[in-house]
């Protein structure tokens, strides 16, 4: 067989494992594995084994990614999310729909915090929904608050995903981790006006409510949630004015947010040892995709595949914005059905190196795929934020959470599109800050 063949066998054949629910970074090994065999022999093979787990583990810059996982640990498993959503809520809540803004008030800040979504969007699944059902808001908007909310765990810094986009690309990771900031607000924000107008057509879907906090409840809601802030600033703010690299801005995230929790209180033995467990969990799994991405991208570059579609691009008379186009229409319907990491590990080997030979910025077109996995995570079949929430509240049928989020799907494609237009969203901070 030619090694074209052969790495189109492979990217098959890793698709059916992914499919069949085999770990993604299993699959990846195996898949690389066996094709690097075939294309040059077994010992080959065993030593891209070697290399790879080598390079990959004695990486200095991806030691970012246990410190942040380490510092997100630290603050969710030490009550921050419920925490976060009363101080919002004490702000806004009194407002008409003030609950499901809250919501996603409180997400754009726990999503900094953790950087992950199913993190996310489980905290405030269990402390958001049972709180708009007492005030008997409609099950549409609370679990679409919730959802929409959730996405931005992989927009806002330090996002764990981001961080994998800038290892398989090796995309600077601090740019990177500044780019998702501005979208990260205004998408919030965006979501915010979203709810409110669906409020204003349809008012019955969120009463009024009618306590009033003082404005000395609401300094006092702070109190719990400021050092946390702090945190979040000192360590993305110092990778901005490069007085971190993101390594060290990790430590002092993962240290700062164990004093913190130690010196409140929050931080018994058993939250420690869940801390660290979750941390070493998340972490191992990262590092074995990467390890197996390593692996697959030889096979892919032994195979020419990626060099071969490049080639095949370049000499197409189309526009690049028609290219982008197909590519993200892809991504769109890969996220139907798989995970957004398995989609990054898969694809960027011949995807990232299309992208430069068009042109685009390849920070840039990190956080447009974020963008593109967040709307892949709330359209069936897969859906998995969807299913998270469903998991919290039972007794909302999936369906009626699928209907919920139809608007906020449509408000992402248009930020989407209004991101692709004005790039310049995204790239205006990494620029500042390397100026």
């Amino acid at each position: 067989m030619s090694p074209e063949l052969i790495g189109m066998l492979g990217i098959a054949l890793l698709l059916v494992l992914i499919i069949l629910n085999v770990s993604v970074g299993l699959s990846l090994l195996i898949v690389g594995f066996l094709g690097i065999s075939l294309i040059n022999s077994l010992d080959v093979a065993l030593a891209q084994l070697g290399t790879a787990a080598f390079e990959t583990a004695n990486d200095y810059s991806l030691s970012v990614i246990p410190l942040f996982i380490l510092m997100g640990m630290f603050m969710s498993n030490t009550g921050l999310g419920h925490d976060l959503f009363n101080a919002v809520d004490k702000w806004i809540g009194h407002l008409r729909g003030g609950l499901a803004i809250a919501t996603v008030g409180a997400s754009s800040i726990f999503a900094a915090i953790s950087g992950s979504t199913n993190a996310t969007t489980a905290t405030l699944a269990r402390i958001a929904i049972p709180e708009m059902d007492k005030y008997n808001y409609k099950s549409t908007l609370s679990t679409s608050s919730v959802a929409a909310g959730g996405t931005l765990g992989i927009l806002i810094p330090p996002s764990v995903i981001l961080i994998i986009y800038g290892a398989l690309t090796q995309e600077p990771i601090g740019p990177l981790l500044i780019a998702g900031l501005i979208p990260g607000i205004l998408l919030a924000l965006i979501f915010m006006v979203t709810i409110n107008i669906q409020i204003r057509l349809k008012p019955d879907i969120a009463p009024r409510s009618q306590e009033v906090v003082s404005l000395k409840e609401k300094l006092s809601s702070l109190k719990s949630v400021w050092a946390f802030l702090v945190i979040f600033a000192l360590s993305i703010g110092g990778i901005y004015f490069g007085i971190f690299t993101p390594t060290e801005a990790g430590a002092i995230g993962a240290m700062g947010s164990f004093l913190v929790t130690l010196v409140t209180r929050r931080l018994t033995w058993k939250r420690l040892v869940d801390s660290l467990d979750d941390t070493l969990r998340l972490s191992v799994m990262i590092f074995l995709i990467l390890i197996g991405a390593a692996v697959f991208g030889r096979l892919l570059a032994l195979s020419r595949i990626p060099m071969e579609m490049t080639a095949y691009v370049g000499s197409m008379d189309v526009s690049p914005f028609v290219v982008l186009g197909l590519i993200l229409l892809v991504y769109f319907i890969l996220g139907m059905f798989m995970e957004g990491i398995a989609i990054m590990v898969l694809t960027l080997p011949i995807v990232y190196p299309l992208i430069e030979q068009l042109g685009f910025d390849g920070l840039w077109f990190g956080v447009i795929i974020v963008m593109v996995l967040n709307i892949g995570v709330l359209t069936p079949p897969l859906g998995l934020s969807i299913y998270i929430i469903s998991g919290v509240v039972k007794d909302v049928p999936i369906e009626r959470i699928f209907k919920g989020v139809v608007p906020i799907i449509l408000v992402m494609v248009a930020f989407t599109i209004l991101l692709i237009i004005f790039p310049e969203i995204v790239t205006y901070l990494p620029n500042l800050s390397q100026t």
